[in-house]
């Protein structure tokens, strides 16, 4: 088969891309995807999530493990991607979150020329359409529908005033480019009538829309095991993709260009399973070296989250047990009625961009108020209504790496994010639990406290940074792995063009240089809008 156009992983960037690309009628565009078609009510309710995320069973989920983690006592943290048409976007908490001004910003003073706010505000625009209606910072037609909840519970509403209590400003928007304050989160949800209260995920807003178009080609239970090439100009150049499917090895072939978008786990290991990667280590593993790129698989940068959570007798929060049953059950009615209730719950219904310390020029913490007790990534159930908050460091110094774990493609690849690998992310998630505890405790908050979990509540800040250490992970925002530059550890330039590889682009998380203040799905999606521009210009 050939396509002028392969793209390799139907996730944000992927659906997004493939849609964008597939709009000129005289290209053929292949998009291939490890997982299913993404169209299960588990991921059309956002409620779903949460049967979604703990992959146990692996429904729609990578499922990933790390390595161990020094800074975390040992233990292996847990990365749950999506792997289905929509990817991450199918199964997150579909908030949507572009980050800081100063985030675009430092991109472009570092070398992307291209990357600042003001350059990359159009691109979010084009991709939104929110239901508040557009303006000078939002789009009103775009295929993202960017919606208010439906329906957030009286109890989101007391943690923003509780917030407010403890002198933090409530916010209406944060997307705006400064995000500091408190408020509840706008999320990808359908907000016209045939739809209200689903969720829209990538697929749901890009792709599936253009799948009848004649030249788009969606291959699914595809996945890649290796880049192939072709030689011109004395260096490689990608030519195309082989792919495991139906137990049978496959190729397809692209005419102009093969396009990575598999994330910052997946698109580092095809890469270096491909012959692209650091020379010494791929000699290692017994590779031929197609092109000596060290950087590949580098400067992994997550959001690591600590969580606080609360036992309560409101049962207008998410629970387990039989009147909880019940209550949902009800709900699913509602939702089936006209898209509100329980069921179109995001679970992080409010929350914010806090600063540890006032003299800082940025929030250094986002909160991420939840309807419900999470215990290990929803892998541990508790009895009851409950409630958490989480707290994360916005702007990690700590780097990790994605390698190798094996040299077979089905295999996963082999994570390190480094958490607390520098000591002052510690000091600043300390910080950020005590503030994140102060909201809690506020008047707005403390009459649906039954009692807290994992912790006492008076710990010194020794205790309560091992208790970091025992309980932190990440808050799925992994990123950085094929970071975009100039500097001799880039992987794609500011035109996400592989360094040294002709043909051959990276478009997806794992190109951003430095992890953006706030969830990443959203900036994963206008990198996507921006890159389509890019290839269509060649």
């Amino acid at each position: 088969m050939e396509f002028d156009y392969v793209i390799v992983g139907g996730g944000s960037a992927g659906c997004t891309l493939a849609a964008r690309l597939s709009e000129d009628p005289t290209v053929r565009v292949c998009l291939l995807e490890a997982g299913g078609a993404g169209r299960s009510i588990l991921m059309r309710a956002p409620v779903g999530a949460v049967a979604l995320l703990s992959g146990r069973p692996k429904i729609s989920n990578w499922a990933f493990r790390t390595e161990p983690q020094s800074g975390l006592n040992g233990r292996r943290g847990y990365q749950p991607r999506g792997k289905t048409l929509g990817g991450s976007s199918a199964i997150n908490a579909m908030l949507y979150i572009r980050g800081q001004r100063s985030d675009y910003d430092g991109w472009a003073a570092d070398g992307c020329a291209g990357w600042s706010w003001s350059e990359v505000l159009p691109y979010f625009k084009r991709a939104e359409n929110n239901g508040r209606g557009g303006d000078e910072m939002h789009g009103d037609s775009g295929p993202l529908q960017v919606s208010d909840q439906q329906s957030p519970r009286p109890i989101s509403h007391a943690f923003v005033a509780a917030a407010t209590e403890m002198q933090h400003r409530p916010i209406a928007d944060f997307n705006r480019g400064d995000n500091e304050g408190v408020g509840l989160y706008q999320v990808t949800q359908f907000h016209r009538e045939q739809d209200r209260g689903a969720r829209c995920s990538a697929s749901a807003a890009y792709l599936f829309p253009a799948m009848g178009r004649p030249n788009l080609r969606v291959i699914t239970r595809a996945h890649a095991t290796r880049i192939l090439f072709s030689s011109a100009e004395g260096r490689p150049r990608a030519s195309g993709v082989a792919y495991w499917q139906g137990r049978k090895d496959k190729t397809v072939t692209a005419r102009r260009e093969v396009i990575l978008s598999g994330g910052a786990f997946n698109s580092p290991q095809l890469l270096q399973l491909s012959g692209i990667g650091a020379a010494v280590d791929l000699k290692n593993r017994g590779i031929p070296l197609r092109h000596d790129l060290p950087g590949v698989g580098q400067n992994l940068q997550d959001h690591l989250d600590f969580i606080l959570a609360y036992k309560t007798r409101d049962t207008d929060t998410f629970g387990i047990g039989l009147r909880a049953g019940a209550n949902l059950l009800r709900h699913i009615a509602r939702w089936r009625r006209d898209g509100s209730g329980l069921i179109a719950t995001p679970f992080a219904e409010a929350g914010g961009f806090l600063k540890t310390d006032p003299g800082l020029d940025n929030p250094d913490v986002q909160l991420h108020f939840v309807i419900a007790i999470v215990d290990d990534h929803a892998r541990k159930l508790h009895m009851g209504h409950g409630y958490s908050c989480h707290v994360c460091v916005l702007h990690p110094f700590s780097r990790g790496c994605v390698s190798l774990g094996s040299v077979d493609p089905l295999a996963p690849p082999k994570i390190d994010p480094g958490f607390l690998s520098d000591p002052r992310d510690l000091e600043t998630l300390v910080k950020g639990a005590k503030l994140t505890r102060a909201i809690m405790q506020a008047p707005a908050m403390a009459r649906y406290c039954q009692r807290e979990l994992f912790m006492r509540g008076d710990e010194s800040d020794a205790e309560l940074a091992e208790n970091i250490r025992a309980r932190a992970d990440t808050v799925y925002h992994p990123v950085g792995t094929c970071k975009m530059g100039v500097d001799k550890m880039a992987v794609v330039d500011p035109q996400l063009r592989v360094r040294g590889v002709g043909a051959l682009r990276v478009v997806d998380a794992s190109v951003m240089p430095i992890l953006t203040g706030g969830n990443t799905n959203a900036p994963t999606i206008m990198i996507a809008e921006k890159a389509a521009d890019m290839i269509r210009a060649v």
